[in-house]
């Protein structure tokens, strides 16, 4: 195999094999992979990179038991515990994201799901934020049906996030209360309801980069359109506190092969990015990426806004 034929073949429009996958991810010369990575998303995505932010709309009190996440209720951790946030806060959130020249914006809520009465309300906001702001909105709001989507649709809803997480081989062992096909029956009600889709995951909880190129092509066969990849943060008091750190060039790797993968999909940097170095995280938006998820995430904190700008210009993107 060639990486220079292999690279060929995907801005032609082809799709790499799974043989090919796992060649691209053992390459010996990772700045020659990086810099292959680079020219497919410059050439299918361009220089303008896909912003998001998101607010944090309910926190805290899951019934899920993700180890990865701070929000599990019976954790008990501390971390901030509410039903709503309020819809002036949320307004306020959504604005100044919007004069900051980010293009999407979230609102997200903890637990499996939420009911029809609950959503009504969050529709209201989502509604006010539609006219009077320029943003596109999105929501990520658990494990929802299609009648719930299409409320989420008419209230102005562009896009549904629901990540897959990780690999259907390794989820398991990661979380018992809910599936990969949960999320799938997810997905494709977000779609019935004329919703695009956005779902990635977290590499760094135990699994191999076998696992990680299995989630890559369980994604594209998703054909999900946004790929948000996130670096796990270990919090303590979960069960991965103690997940040993992925070495940095394993992450800039995987981003690598992940756009390989991946050619025609926002791939989004989004959170644990702030424990990188900056020069791997330049060397990552110079190697793949396309997307980043700006500002604080849901429970920890990110680069900012700031910062951002400063790796866009170093990295030749426009904001």
């Amino acid at each position: 195999m060639d990486l220079e034929s292999i690279k060929d073949k995907v801005l032609g429009g082809g799709k790499v094999t799974r043989e090919e996958a796992e060649w691209l991810a053992w390459y010996e010369n990772l700045d020659a992979l990086c810099d292959a990575a680079n020219e497919i998303t410059r050439v299918k995505h361009g220089n303008r990179v896909d912003s998001c932010s998101i607010v944090n709309a309910r926190s805290g009190l899951c019934g899920e038991d993700c180890k990865w996440c701070a929000q599990v209720k019976k954790l008990n951790l501390g971390c901030e515990v509410y039903d709503f946030l309020d819809e002036e806060s949320t307004l306020k959130a959504a604005k100044r994201n919007c004069k900051e020249g980010i293009r999407r914006f979230s609102l997200v809520t903890s637990g499996r799901s939420v009911g029809k009465k609950d959503l009504e309300k969050f529709c209201k906001t989502i509604r006010r934020i539609k006219d009077e702001t320029d943003l596109h909105v999105c929501a990520s709001m658990g494990l929802l049906d299609e009648e719930r989507m299409q409320m989420l649709k008419d209230a102005g809803v562009e896009r549904y996030h629901c990540n897959m997480e990780t690999s259907e081989k390794v989820f398991g062992r990661l979380c018992s209360t809910h599936t990969p096909a949960d999320k799938r029956k997810t997905i494709a009600a977000a779609r019935k309801a004329g919703l695009s889709v956005c779902s990635g995951g977290i590499i760094g909880m135990g699994e191999t980069m076998k696992d990680r190129i299995d989630f890559a092509f369980e994604l594209a066969d998703l054909d999900i359109v946004s790929v948000p990849i996130n670096i796990l943060n270990a919090i303590p008091g979960t069960a991965l506190e103690h997940q040993e750190p992925l070495p940095e060039d394993e992450i800039i790797r995987t981003v690598a092969v992940f756009r390989f993968i991946l050619p025609d999909k926002a791939l989004r940097f989004a959170g644990g990015r702030k424990r990188l170095s900056h020069d791997s995280q330049v060397r990552i938006m110079k190697g793949g990426m396309n997307g980043v998820l700006m500002g604080d995430m849901l429970t920890t904190v990110s680069n900012t806004i700031a910062d951002d700008r400063v790796l866009f210009e170093e990295t030749g993107f426009e904001f």
